[in-house]
């Protein structure tokens, strides 16, 4: 609910966005809730795919056990039969009533994100760069539900910046529950790093991302440079726990470093609510 609940808030900013450059909300209502429905059926079936493909996975982990099916609070077939009525549902649903592109985008997601992502997690370390794919995909999906065009600067700019975010978001994860991906068998970037020093360098390299593409979207025009100077400024705070990790090698930080990703967001998706265009 939180991951899908995170799906439908970025959908609902890329609709904004866009609806905001080609004139405002006004007559937009019918069209947002079903730009939001199609997508939520389609991010909820993609999470039932996942849980039947990692059911003896999500069994072995403290934080995933008490899931529906691992738990055996639910059968199989029945779980199978709900992830395929809601896919298909919320695919088929975009296209009737929103359009064919946002339709694409919506099944393009469950595809890498069930076939690609959820099995790479087993054989390579870079499935966090493959994971964010998907995850990137919501804010475009709303863009082109309000009518943008799947080329707009804006939309790519979005879908780089929810990219780039879940990147130093999902090491920290990783890290602080290392020890069950490992017993899971899962390959992360956060495997035999028992201090954290990779994870903080991964997690600041992929931070100081997110200040380029600031200032690159300012350089485009999306909104004034003075924002682009705030938003590295917030960048770097959320960096300070990490900064400072090679001298203060302790869990805290990596703590600190992961809820430092979950305050930055929205403040800079409420920040980019008004400065943009």
């Amino acid at each position: 609910m939180r991951l899908n609940t995170f799906v439908l808030i970025t959908t609902l900013f890329g609709f904004f966005l866009a609806a905001k450059g080609l004139g405002g909300m006004t007559d937009q209502w019918w069209l947002l809730f079903h730009t939001l429905l199609g997508t939520a059926a389609a991010a909820f079936g993609s999470a039932a795919f996942n849980q039947l493909m990692e059911i003896e996975d999500d069994a072995q982990m403290k934080r995933t056990a008490d899931r529906p099916l691992p738990s055996r609070r639910m059968g199989v077939m029945r779980a199978f039969a709900i992830a395929w009525g809601l896919s298909a549902f919320g695919c088929i649903h975009l296209a009737a009533k929103v359009n064919h592109v946002a339709a694409i985008l919506a099944a393009t997601t469950i595809a890498i994100y069930v076939f690609v992502y959820t099995p790479m997690k087993k054989w390579h370390s870079s499935n966090t760069l493959v994971g964010a794919i998907p995850g990137a995909i919501p804010p475009m999906i709303g863009w082109v539900g309000a009518g943008g065009s799947w080329s707009d600067a804006g939309g790519w700019f979005l879908f780089a910046f929810l990219f780039l975010w879940q990147l130093p978001h999902f090491v920290a994860i990783s890290w602080l529950c290392r020890e069950e991906y490992e017993n899971a068998g899962y390959k992360m970037w956060s495997n035999g790093d028992v201090k954290g020093l990779r994870t903080a360098r991964l997690y600041n390299f992929f931070s100081v991302g997110l200040i380029v593409l600031g200032v690159l979207g300012a350089s485009m025009g999306l909104y004034s440079h003075w924002v682009g100077g705030i938003h590295a400024l917030i960048v770097v705070a959320m960096m300070l726990p990490m900064l400072k990790y090679g001298k203060e090698v302790v869990r805290s930080n990596m703590r600190k470093g992961f809820f430092g990703t979950l305050i930055y967001l929205p403040i800079v998706l409420l920040g980019l609510a008004f400065a943009w265009g």
